[in-house]
C-alpha cells in the first residue's frame, strides 16, 4: 500500500513532520514546565526511566533515550551533582556502574511526573479517552514498525 504521492506529501500532513513537530513544541512546554525545579526535559525523562528500571547503566540509558554516551554521561554528572542519581559499581562485574535515584532524586522525580501529568491533561481537554487510546495506540504501532524496519540490514 501507498499512501504518500508526489501531490499529497506536505509538511502538514508527513507523519515524520508532524511528530517532529509535536515533539519540538512538547520539549519547549515541558522545559519551561520543569524550570521550577532547574530540570529539562531530557533529565526528568532519564529520571523517570532510571526509576521504572528500563535502563540500570549510562549505556542503557544512552540506547533507550536516543543520546550517543557521551552526552548521557554529561547528563548524569549533572544529576549526580545535584545530589537527585547515584552511581553504584556492580558487585558481580566491577566494569558495571548501575543508576539509581536518590531519594532526592525520587521526591523530584515524583513532583515533575505530577506537574507533567497535569500538563497533559490540560492538553488534552476536549480529547475523548477512546481518542486518546487511539492516539496511544497508533504510535505505539508505529515505533513498533520503525524498531523492526531499523533491525533489517
Amino acid at each position: 500500500m501507498s499512501f504518500y504521492d508526489p501531490e499529497t506529501y506536505t509538511p502538514d500532513r508527513s507523519i515524520g513532520y508532524l511528530i517532529k513537530s509535536c515533539n519540538q513544541t512538547m520539549m519547549v512546554l515541558l522545559d519551561r514546565l520543569l524550570a521550577d525545579e532547574e530540570l529539562n526535559t531530557s533529565q526528568w525523562s532519564a529520571m523517570m526511566t532510571i526509576h521504572h528500571g528500563e535502563a540500570p547503566t549510562c549505556a542503557a540509558l544512552a540506547r533507550g533515550m536516543a543520546h550517543d554516551k557521551g552526552a548521557m554521561t554529561r547528563l548524569i554528572d549533572t544529576l549526580e551533582e545535584k545530589g537527585l542519581v547515584e552511581r553504584t559499581r556492580s558487585a558481580d562485574d566491577r566494569r558495571v556502574v548501575h543508576l539509581s535515584l536518590t531519594p532526592a532524586g525520587r521526591a523530584v522525580t515524583f513532583r515533575c511526573r505530577d506537574m507533567v501529568i497535569e500538563h497533559w491533561n490540560r492538553c488534552f481537554t476536549g480529547w475523548t479517552d477512546a481518542e486518546i487510546e487511539t492516539l496511544i495506540a497508533q504510535m505505539q504501532k508505529l515505533r513498533r514498525t520503525l524498531e523492526d524496519i531499523a533491525q533489517c540490514p
